[in-house]
């Protein structure tokens, strides 16, 4: 078994050589076409595997049905990843390297040595001496975040296929463009899809299950000063600009921001600033695990805005708030046995199963509260968003072996 789902890996370096980098700033969907350069790739492998109704829709999902092979009733299970990478670092001309046999050495990134993937500052590296570490080469992202768990899904795809005597269920794959942008779900046709459960293939570390993710909002602060010339100013003007850093000055400097904050904590995050003196746009995201939590945040960002106004009698702030997406345990608490065969699954692919909370989102956030219950399943991915994006081959095999023993689970409890 273990040559085949090796597979994923010879995969993953042909996805990521293409393109996908996805647009926060378009308003097409998907919000690239280049994506669909992937997609289309994908659905004529999938097609190449036997699998007859695999196509891409016009807002550039792939959708596929792997056919039950059961006698039993079983419920209809999905498997989902996106294939767009960040626009937080280029995505264009990604050269994948293999570090063979890996000695646990720092990995200096050859077309920008400056790059380097310190064991110090990655402390899942020192699970991987010994093991085949795939990085890029130091001028743009990899694209293991998410093209690892595509690669493991067309890789177990492919296995089923080729071994009809592995019992399971009918199993849907969805392949969706615009994660990274908060638009992964936008256009996704559940009735379509037709599944009863799902996973997102897009965690972290060997082994584990995320069943919690943040709840997010933004808050978009518009804020309208008055506007005069500067040389007739005094006793009048009142600079949106001044405004927006008298703001964002107010914000603890100790707590509540990103980079002072982990675990179950959350935070208040300014995201984007433009404007001129008489009216600014001021943006944020706002995350906590709890809605209250949310609220609190948002109170007090109100707060900060209200006392920072007494000091401009004659400026305004419109203060919006707009929900982003709220903490898939929430739905998942109510279908127990989703977590549990998950947790299942990697205990039979030999690993030690660890359940974790995101201090993000991804997909399977929304698609639980659309109706489609969907935790989140490590693919081994790393240092996401970043030119020190990092993988293993060994990783993502056991990945792959974790969605066959999962179809299997499903199958053998239906009934």
């Amino acid at each position: 078994m273990s040559k085949t789902l090796g597979a994923a890996s010879g995969r993953f370096l042909r996805y990521v050589q293409i393109d996908t980098q996805s647009d926060p700033n378009s308003k097409s969907n998907p919000s690239t076409e280049k994506q669909k350069d992937l997609s289309r790739v994908l659905v004529q492998e999938l097609l190449d595997m036997g699998i007859k109704d695999a196509h891409l829709d016009e807002w550039g999902y792939v959708y596929a049905t792997i056919p039950s092979n059961s006698m039993k009733k079983v419920s209809t299970i999905c498997f989902c990843s996106h294939v767009d990478t960040s626009p937080d670092c280029s995505g264009a001309g990604v050269k994948p390297l293999v570090h063979f046999n890996w000695d646990g050495s720092d990995i200096i990134l050859p077309e920008d040595t400056s790059q380097i993937i310190k064991v110090s500052e990655h402390p899942d590296l020192k699970n991987q001496i010994g093991n085949d570490i795939i990085t890029a080469s130091g001028t743009t992202l990899l694209g293991a975040d998410n093209k690892a768990g595509v690669a493991e899904i067309m890789a177990a795809a492919y296995y089923l296929m080729q071994n009809p005597t592995v019992k399971h269920g009918t199993i849907k794959i969805l392949f969706t463009p615009d994660e990274e942008v908060g638009r992964g779900t936008e256009k996704v046709d559940l009735n379509k899809l037709g599944a009863d459960f799902a996973y997102t293939m897009d965690g972290e570390s060997l082994g584990t299950l995320e069943d919690e993710t943040f709840s997010a909002d933004a808050v978009s602060l518009t804020i309208h000063g008055v506007s005069t010339h500067p040389g007739f100013a005094k006793g009048k003007l009142e600079n949106a600009m001044k405004i927006a850093g008298d703001i964002l000055s107010a914000l603890p400097k100790d707590s509540l921001s990103p980079e002072t904050t982990e675990n179950m904590e959350g935070f208040i995050h300014p995201t984007q600033i433009s404007g001129i003196q008489e009216s600014v746009k001021l943006d944020f995201i706002i995350r906590d695990f709890t809605v209250v939590g949310l609220h609190e945040k948002e109170n007090f960002l109100q707060k900060i805005v209200n006392q920072v106004l007494i000091n401009y009698p004659n400026s305004s702030v419109d203060f919006k708030v707009f929900e982003q997406y709220r903490n898939m345990k929430e739905v998942l608490v109510n279908y127990p046995q989703v977590v549990d065969y998950a947790l299942e699954a990697i205990k039979r692919a030999g690993l030690k199963p660890e359940r974790r909370s995101i201090r993000g989102g991804t997909d399977g956030s929304r698609l639980s509260f659309m109706g489609l219950p969907c935790p989140n399943i490590f693919a081994g991915e790393h240092a996401f968003h970043s030119k020190l994006e990092w993988v293993s081959v060994q990783d993502m095999e056991k990945a792959t072996e974790v969605i066959i023993n999962l179809v299997q689970i499903w199958e053998e409890n239906a009934h």
